[in-house]
This record gives structure tokens, sequence and C-alpha cells, in this order.
């Protein structure tokens, strides 16, 4: 009766869980703090002079890092319910222009720096001594503060200007160091660029990452909340079978006291079926109820049999009080005590003693339903039964507690018969 589900059906069918902006938050964090991390060791060991004037510089830079990224969320989160491909594709694109404004970022932040160095270079250029002078040698600094050399056509330039092919003038070689200077800026731009481009998809793949695991538990409570729909429709089911049998039992009882006359009783009668079907029908069908509650409806159900046979229905309750709060299937019992009432009050005219008793053992509550009437047919089928009525109980007891729940029954060796429920000990969850 239970239904299975396949987790790749429900892809189509289930919205994927979101990445939470903590999470976002943190994750940006994290590799921008680790770059900052290692940026700044770098600086400490090439170039420790200025380590203090780039601190600046490389906080503003990591902090705008940080905005960027998370600003790229909200754009990557409307490919969340895309396939794998086109959420690749989008970060790939989407990174792009976030990586090129982290490089504009990043040449703003050290541009009062890059034109400290270069002033300082053009004054080391035209305070270099004279040994440096005939030896062709000037010496300046990038923005990122790396010594540039630059060797004119003297001395060791000669290798230089082989390579070259010809030589060059010291207006040409002006000329030539512009239009390098130039170049340098946007050379050094694209290498931030493309830098901070794989940085970014850094944190994009782990981005999808956690979105691929988001949607993974999106799927399985999904999938989960199916089958507990699944075993609670099951549930109802099973506990809606118990109802047309014990209404279709309790009206011929009711029409046989109107025709013989008996009217006193059929009003006792119908004021029992109604006191007893509101309290079954308050239930969650599928819930679980104190056994204080199951026995209570079985004693409105028995009273109901009683005026049907009144000297030949005797009943008995055993229940320890510290048992009436452990919670058990709502009418499970009934199926059971209506066995009785039909294949051993009904098949005899002598009087006939049903008795229901809780006890607990091994952690587990037994309950029995037990009668003395006439001996029973085969095992686990009254005699004349058809057995619906056990395997309800059998089925509902599987249903809410797997193998842990146990049906069995039988003669009595001294006459009668007898079905225990077996299940686990569950407390304080159905009050």
């Amino acid at each position: 009766m239970a239904t299975a589900f396949d987790l790749d059906d429900l892809n189509g069918a289930i919205t994927p869980g979101r990445v939470p902006a903590r999470l976002v938050w943190l994750s940006a964090v994290a590799l921008w703090l680790c770059y900052f991390v290692l940026v700044t060791l770098r600086s400490l060991v090439i170039d420790p002079q200025l380590f203090g004037q780039l601190m600046l510089p490389r906080v503003v830079v990591t902090v705008a890092g940080i905005v960027v990224t998370v600003a790229t969320w909200p754009i990557l989160r409307r490919f969340d319910e895309r396939p794998f491909g086109a959420r690749v594709a989008a970060a790939l694109v989407i990174m792009l222009p976030a990586s090129i404004l982290l490089a504009a970022v990043n040449q703003q932040a050290f541009a009062p720096i890059a034109k400290q160095l270069n002033a300082s270079g053009v004054k080391e250029d035209s305070k270099s001594d004279s040994a440096a002078a005939k030896a062709g040698i000037r010496f300046g600094r990038d923005m990122a503060g790396n010594l540039l050399v630059d060797v004119d056509d003297s001395g060791k330039a000669a290798n230089y200007d082989k390579q070259l092919g010809e030589k060059i003038s010291p207006e040409q070689r002006a000329i030539i160091n512009r239009k390098l200077a130039s170049e340098g800026l946007l050379r050094q731009f694209t290498d931030i660029a493309f830098g901070r481009y794989f940085l970014l998809i850094a944190w994009a793949a782990l981005y999808l990452a956690l979105a691929n695991g988001e949607r993974l538990r999106a799927v399985e409570r999904s999938a989960g909340e199916l089958r507990r729909a699944a075993k609670a429709a099951e549930l109802r089911s099973l506990r809606y079978q118990v109802n047309p049998h014990f209404l279709f039992n309790t009206l011929n009882s009711l029409s046989a006291q109107v025709m013989s006359g008996r009217t006193d009783a059929a009003e006792r009668m119908i004021q029992t079926i109604s006191s007893f079907y509101r309290h079954s029908l308050a239930n969650d069908p599928t819930a679980d109820v104190p056994l204080v509650d199951e026995m209570e409806l079985q004693r409105h159900y028995l009273a109901i049999e009683a005026v049907r046979f009144p000297d030949r229905l005797l009943t008995e309750f055993d229940v320890p009080k510290a048992l009436e709060s452990a919670c058990v299937p709502g009418m499970i019992l009934q199926p059971l005590v209506e066995n009785s009432i039909k294949y051993a009050v009904s098949a005899t005219r002598r009087p006939v003693t049903i008795r229901i008793a809780a006890r607990e053992a091994g952690g587990m509550l037994v309950l029995t339903v037990a009668d003395d009437g006439p001996a029973s047919g085969e095992p686990g089928i009254p005699k004349g039964g058809t057995g619906i009525g056990l395997s309800n109980v059998r089925q509902r007891l599987s249903a809410r507690f797997g193998d842990a729940g146990k049906v069995e029954s039988g003669p009595l060796p001294a006459g009668g018969y007898a079905t225990v429920l077996t299940m686990p000990m569950v407390r304080n969850e159905c009050c």
C-alpha cells in the first residue's frame, strides 16, 4: 500500500534550496581575507620598506572585493533553477565585468603611491651619481614598487641594442620608454583584471557547490515530506476501514432494537453511538492517542453492544495506571473487539467475557484482547471470518512502527481466542 518515490523524478517539481545569505557573506569574507593575508605576507618579504604605505590601499581593495563578490550573488541566484552548464556559463560571464571593476578599484587605491613612486624615480634620475650616468644606468620604480633599470646605448647596453637589431638615439629611447610606460599601465591593468577574474571564478565555483548542496537537501526534504504524506495517507485509509464496520454493526443493532419495540434501549444506544463518534472523530486519524482514551473508546463501544447482548456480554479492563499515558494508534483495538463480539458473543447463548489488558515487557507495550467464547478456526482468521480486522491491525502497526510492531493471535488452551499486539513504548507524544 505504501508508495515508492524516485528522487530523480522530483528534481523538476521541487524548488531548489537557496544558499543562505549568511553563508554567502562568510564565504566571500573568507576568500578575500585569505587574499589579504597572502598579499600582505608577500609584500612583507619582497618590499618591507613599503609595507606600511601599502596596507591601507590593500584593505580598501579587500573590502571592495568582498562587496563586489557579494553583489554578484543576486545575479547568480537567478540561475539556480537552470541546468548546471547554464549556471557555469552564467558565472563565467557575470564575473568578467566584476573583475574589471575590481581592477579599476585596485588602480585607484594604489594611484597615490604610484604617483609618489614615479616622482621618486624622477628624483633618483636627476640625482644619480656620475658613475651610474657614465654606465648609462637609470633607476626608477613602477606603481607596484618594483625596481626599474634603464640602460642606454653605452657599455652593457650594447648587448641590449643588438637585440633591437640597430643602434638607437637617446631621443628614440625616450620615445620608446614613454611608449613602454603607457603599455605597461594597460598590461598591469589587464594582469590585475585577470587575477581578480580567476579569484571571483573560484568563489563562483564555491557558490555553485553550496547551491548544489542546498538543492540536494531540498530534494531530500521534499522526498521525505512526500514519503510522510504517503505514510499518513496509508494510515488514514487503514483507520477509515474501521469506521464502516463499526457503523454497520451498530446500525444493525439499533435496527433490531427498534423492530423489537425496545425504544428506551434504542435511545440509549443512539446516545452512546453519538458519544462514541464524537470521541473517535475528534482525533487526527493518523495520530496516536493516549491508551486511556483508547480504552474509553472501547468502553463506549462495548456499552453499545451491551444493549444488544445484555445477558451475554461481560467485560474486563486491566490497564495499570502507569500505562494510561502510553501512546497507541487510535482505534487500534476496535477491529479486535468487534471480532470478539461477532465470533464469540454472537456465536453462543452463554455469557462471554471480553478482556482487554495492557502490560509493559522489555520496554514494549503489550495489549491483549481475549474472549472465552467458542473455539476459533484457523489461527489468525476467526471461524467464518475473512481476517480483514486482523489484517487491518497488522498493516497499521507495520505502517506506524515498522518491524517493531507485531500481532499474534490464536485460540487459547482453555477455550476462547486471544490477539496480542506488541509495539514500542511511546510516551508524552500524544497528549
